[in-house]
Order: structure tokens, then sequence, then C-alpha cells
């Protein structure tokens, strides 16, 4: 008797309950060895990849930069850094708009999860924007889908988690993904300064975001965040700059972030509230770090029984043509955005399609431009995608409505990103590729 079947079913009950993901992972790569005949014996290779993880040098990136992430979140560096970008953008029309992108593409940076994003910085945007007489739909639409932009940047922990499983230097694909990026920011940043000269000025023609700056505020803005600047020339130089690991950038920036909240600004108690920050950011890495065990296993099962080769000839059997595998792999994983978290993504898919698109002739670097990407729109894709359902319920608005306000961006979105996966060199030219 084959009772596969019923080992999957509890497994699948997990899911549903939404327990952890590794008890699920887990799960998974034990039936899957044992439908594959494998003893239980066998599960000693998801201790193995634990142990080689917790040796790999690149991984002590992920703690560190979720300590950065969860301490810069108790502070107001990232009020400081939206007033200074309202502050230099100031001369342009939506100008308060370009600053919540920015904010937000920072936030999301640092945390990690775009879901956060819309939660902790919409709560302060979104009456900001209304103050300054933007339309209600252009607000939401904004917040819900800028809440993504940041997972391209570092110290994004969806870029270290993809290189990690997908075996790919993260330094690079940081840089690959620097232009796509800065692309897709520049895009919707262009988006508000058109519709707020078409439909804002003369609504609000008192409004202080689009006045004339003077230098002295500019002073003023710079002074708020000297100690904030840092961070972003230490990110940058480190990261792109190739001089250092990105685990030294990692353990530098931390060093600075603790001295400089806890001792100069003083914005964090050293001994009330690191310890809870430590405790935070160790759960939280540690779940990832157990779900890497677990998934790099899982990834050893599929090579050993070559389900990514079984794909590809289904898939040859269609179509042999690079461009519309890339089509279809856009559908897919715009699909897969809706409905699941980018970590489980990564750890679920990123095993499965690497090779085939490997077979393809597609870059590795590129695509993993192209599945961040992806997972970024279907974020904010109708009519399941998870932002738009936090959207709703951070700003009390049906779900309906935010389909509504969504798709101007979702359409520039998707516009840039066939423009991403049919040029790579977009991807590819600060690589020297």
């Amino acid at each position: 008797m084959n009772w596969t079947p019923l080992l999957l079913i509890p497994v699948l009950m997990a899911a549903l309950m939404e327990m952890p993901l590794f008890t699920v992972i887990a799960g998974i790569s034990s039936v899957c060895l044992y439908a594959a005949g494998r003893d239980w014996l066998s599960l000693q290779v998801v201790f193995i990849e634990m142990n080689r993880l917790a040796s790999t040098p690149v991984l002590v990136a992920l703690p560190l930069f979720t300590f950065i992430g969860c301490l810069l979140t108790r502070t107001a560096a990232p009020q400081r850094i939206m007033n200074l970008i309202r502050t230099l953008t100031g001369r342009l029309p939506g100008g308060v708009a370009i600053a919540a992108l920015g904010s937000c593409a920072f936030f999301t940076a640092l945390t990690g999860a775009s879901g956060v994003t819309i939660v902790a910085m919409g709560a302060i945007l979104y009456p900001v924007l209304r103050q300054r007489a933007y339309h209600d739909s252009f607000t939401l639409g904004l917040l819900t889908t800028s809440g993504s932009l940041g997972l391209l940047f570092p110290p994004s922990l969806a870029v270290i988690l993809y290189g990690v499983i997908a075996q790919i230097p993260i330094s690079d694909i940081f840089t690959a993904a620097l232009i796509p990026g800065v692309m897709l920011v520049l895009l919707l940043s262009l988006y508000a300064t058109i519709h707020r000269s078409v439909t804002g000025r003369s609504s609000a023609p008192d409004s202080d975001a689009e006045r004339l700056v003077s230098w002295a505020e500019v002073k003023k803005r710079l002074r708020e965040s000297l100690w904030d600047l840092p961070i972003l020339v230490l990110l940058v130089v480190g990261v792109y700059g190739g001089f250092v690991t990105i685990a030294e950038v990692s353990a530098v920036i931390l060093v600075y972030v603790v001295v400089v909240e806890c001792f100069v600004l003083k914005e964090v108690k050293f001994f009330r509230h690191l310890p809870e920050v430590m405790v935070e950011s160790a759960v939280l890495s540690g779940a990832i770090i157990i779900i890497l065990g677990f998934a790099l296993g899982f990834t050893g099962y599929l090579v050993d029984e070559q389900i990514p080769n079984r794909i590809l000839n289904q898939l040859i059997t269609l179509t042999a043509n690079k461009y519309v595998f890339l089509a279809g792999l856009n559908l897919f994983l715009l699909a897969v955005g809706c409905i699941m978290d980018i970590f489980s993504a990564i750890v679920i898919i990123v095993p499965i399609i690497v090779p085939i698109a490997m077979q393809y002739g597609v870059d590795p670097i590129h695509l993993a431009v192209i599945f961040l990407v992806n997972l970024e729109i279907g974020y904010s894709t109708p009519p399941v995608g998870i932002n738009l359902f936090i959207a709703s319920l951070t700003f009390k608005q049906p779900v309906t409505r935010l389909y509504r306000a969504s798709i101007p961006y979702l359409v520039l979105l998707l516009v840039a990103l066939a423009v991403i996966t049919y040029l790579p060199d977009l991807s590819l030219w600060l690589l020297g590729k």
C-alpha cells in the first residue's frame, strides 16, 4: 500500500493551520524521501545542510542585517530619511509622493517585509498625503504597491536568502538588481509627478510640499539625518564597491548603528531595548536558518530524483523558445507572488526553476532579478495579492477599492517587468556580462 498520500495529509493540515514554515518544509522533505524509497536515516541530509549553513561565511550577514533592521524600526531614522527626501524633492510636483516612495523602499530594504512597510509607514504617510490633497485612489495605490519596492536593495533579506538557496554570489544579485530597482522607483516617481501636475495643483495651490525649498531647510534636514546617511554610504560602498564582503559590511554597520542609536542619539536604551531587539532578530533569523536547512535538504532530493529535468523535458515538448518560456515563467511567478510570501517562494520555487531556466539559456543572476521583481508585483496583483488585503486592513478600505487603485501602478510595473525580462543587459551590465 502506498502511504504517501496519507502521510501528506498532516503536512497539508499543518500548512492550512499556518504552522511554522519549517514544519511544513520538513514534512514535505520527509514524505518525499520516504516516497522515493529512502529510509528515515536519509533525513540526516537536513542536519548536514544545517551544519554546512552554519559554516557559510555569507550567512553571517543574515542575522546581522536582521538585527539592524529590527533596531532601526524602533528609531526615528525612517522618518528622518523621509523628511530629507521630501525636502530634496520639494521643488517637484508630487514631492510628497516621491518622498513616500523613497521612504517605503528604504524601510522595506531594512525589514525585508513589504507588509510591515504598509502597516508601519502607511499609517504615517496616508494622512500626510491626504492632507496635501492627493486623491484618495492615488494615495491608496501608491502606498499599496510601493510597499515592496525595497526588496531589490541592500540589505534585503530576500536577496540574501535567494543567494544562499541558488548558491550564487549575493553581492552580484544586489549589483544586478540596482538598475532595475532604481528604474522601478523612478518610473513610479515620474507617474506621481505627472499625476500631480495634471490633477493636484488646482486642488491644493497652497501645498507646502511643492514650494521652493530654501537652502536653510535643506541644511536643517541634512543635519537631522547626519547620523543616518553613513548607513546608506556604508551599504552602497560595501555592497557595490567590492572592497569587503557582505558579512563584513553587515558587521561594521551593526556596530555603527548600535553606537549611534544607543550612545549618540539615545533613541534606544542599551540595557532596556537592546535585549528585546536581540530576541526579536534572533527568533526571525533562527527561523530562516531552520527553513534553509530543511529547504536545502529538499533541494537535494529534487536534484537526486531529477525533478527539474523531468519538468524541463515536459516544457521542451511545449516550447523550446527562450522568450516564450520567460513569458510563461513571469505568469507563473506573478501567481506565486499573489499566494505566497517571498521567503516561502524562494525556498520552494527557486530550486526547481533555476536549473530549468539555465537550460533555456537564462543567466542565473538575471533570473534572480526577474524572480524578485515578479514577487514584488505579485504582492499587489488582484484578486489575492497579499499586500492588497494588508492595505485594506491598514487603511480600512474595501479590498475592491484597492484593486482599482492599484491598476495604474501595476500597469507601469508590468511594463517595467517586460523590459527587465527581455533586456538582460539592464541587469548584467554592471557585472560586465
